[in-house]
């Protein structure tokens, strides 16, 4: 599928397999849904939508309601309706049976996540409306290094922050819901307020949840907006970068950790079984790419 043909989006069917691949990512600690998306074709369209739907929140609050009805008619209600039925029927089926998997099978899950994210940047290239060149490239692996050394940033959590400090880190992370290979919990932890905001939520402190709840919201309607306006001025830079993202969020997707597992950023060097993972990530590398092509012929088989 090209770029230009994005916007309008595929039929229903592949976008409910795509939500449903989104679903499945998302319960993968380090790996995006915003990845799937973008191999998926659906990128632009949910972006647009996204933006609508903060639009309609901020109208909302602001107790802007006459202007309410034309914004929900702007809505791509039966494209989130399918996308969001594939990401929550899959999450629900698979939770049990991928979280067992990702604690008895760590290394060989992290060789398949990275199989597949790798997967995802090489089918990702077809996006481009231009063929790629040196610029593209050289985006790439700035965004690339610059994704992989920040993943590995591990401060200590900060000490009773401050409910500006919670908003505005809430507003960085929620980004991490329309960014290939970036995740969320992990910008929290760079932040450093992933601690209190999880112990907010576990201890029920609803003024603390309601801060970053607020500040989420502002933050996915300013960074819907300004992804949507980037991509349509200019998408094949905007790409390059996303896709230096997904290649950089590889590092926390690497098999051998040093600690705690899948979701680690920290590095170690290859122990034990190493056949194993590395069949594992080859073979979801080329599951990704061949399932792409497949796709690809069947839209256009000219």
């Amino acid at each position: 599928m090209s770029a230009a043909a994005a916007p309008d989006g595929p039929g229903p069917v592949r976008t409910l397999l795509t939500g449903s691949a989104m679903g499945a990512a998302d319960l993968v600690p380090g790996f995006s849904g915003g990845t799937v998306a973008l191999v998926g074709g659906v990128y632009p369209r949910l972006i647009a939508s996204i933006r609508a739907a903060a639009h309609l929140l901020s109208l909302v609050v602001r107790l802007r309601l006459r202007d309410v009805p034309g914004a929900v008619r702007a809505l791509d209600a039966g494209f989130l309706g399918v996308l969001l039925l594939g990401i929550v029927g899959t999450a629900l089926a698979l939770a049990s049976t991928l979280e067992a998997l990702l604690v008895t099978r760590p290394v060989v899950m992290s060789a398949v996540f990275l199989g597949l994210v790798l997967g995802a940047a090489v089918v990702a290239r077809h996006q481009f409306v231009a063929p790629p060149g040196a610029s593209a490239v050289l985006l790439v692996v700035a965004a690339a290094g610059v994704t992989a050394v920040a993943l590995g940033l591990r401060p200590a959590a900060l000490v009773d922050p401050s409910p500006t400090v919670l908003a505005l880190t809430a507003a960085v992370a929620v980004c991490a819901m329309i960014l290939p290979g970036v995740s969320g919990s992990f910008l929290l932890l760079v932040l450093g307020t992933y601690e209190p905001i999880i112990a907010a939520v576990s201890e029920r402190d609803l003024v603390t949840i309601a801060v970053v709840a607020a500040g989420a919201a502002g933050g996915l309607l300013a960074f819907s907006t300004l992804l949507a306006w980037l991509l349509a001025r200019a998408h094949d830079v905007v790409l390059a970068l996303l896709i230096g993202l997904m290649v950089g969020s590889a590092r926390v997707l690497w098999p051998w950790p040093s600690a705690t597992g899948v979701g680690d950023p920290s590095l170690a060097a290859p122990t034990g079984d190493v056949v194993a993972p590395i069949v594992a990530a080859v073979v979801a590398l080329l599951a990704v790419v061949g399932i792409d092509r497949v796709l690809r012929r069947a839209a256009d088989p000219a």
